[in-house]
């Protein structure tokens, strides 16, 4: 199944959209953002969170380098670069027998990206929630 689910995440990667996010997450996936206090429960949190990272990050040369598959856990390493500054984080993804993504948690450094991912995903979400 994690074949399946790599391959239908790197197609959205590909050409993001909200149809092909959303059919991927469980309804009570839990997303955990390296810039916000608490993890946010819910599809529709979990997706308005991984738009917004996507919009932030284009543009960035974003591209993930490492790949590693067990059990029920991918963890996708990725880096960009952002207003000059190198940003290299983690995908950790679990996900049920289904294939249907019921966490999503992000790790980034160093943290001069981290504080920068923050201010600008704090601005496209306040854009996405206008």
């Amino acid at each position: 199944m994690s074949n399946q689910l790599l391959a239908k995440w790197h197609a959205y990667m590909d050409k993001p959209s909200e149809a092909a996010l959303s059919d991927m997450l469980h309804d009570d996936v839990t997303f955990v953002s390296p810039v916000v206090f608490t993890p946010q429960k819910g599809k529709a949190l979990a997706i308005k969170y991984l738009l917004s990272a996507g919009i932030v990050f284009q543009d960035t040369k974003f591209k993930y380098v490492h790949e590693l598959e067990t059990g029920n856990r991918m963890i996708l390493e990725f880096e960009a670069e952002m207003d000059g500054k190198y940003i290299n984080g983690v995908d950790i993804i679990d996900f049920n027998d289904e294939g249907l993504i019921t966490q999503f948690k992000v790790m980034v450094r160093p943290l001069q990206a981290v504080n920068m991912l923050w201010q600008q995903m704090g601005a496209q979400l306040e854009k996405a929630s206008a």
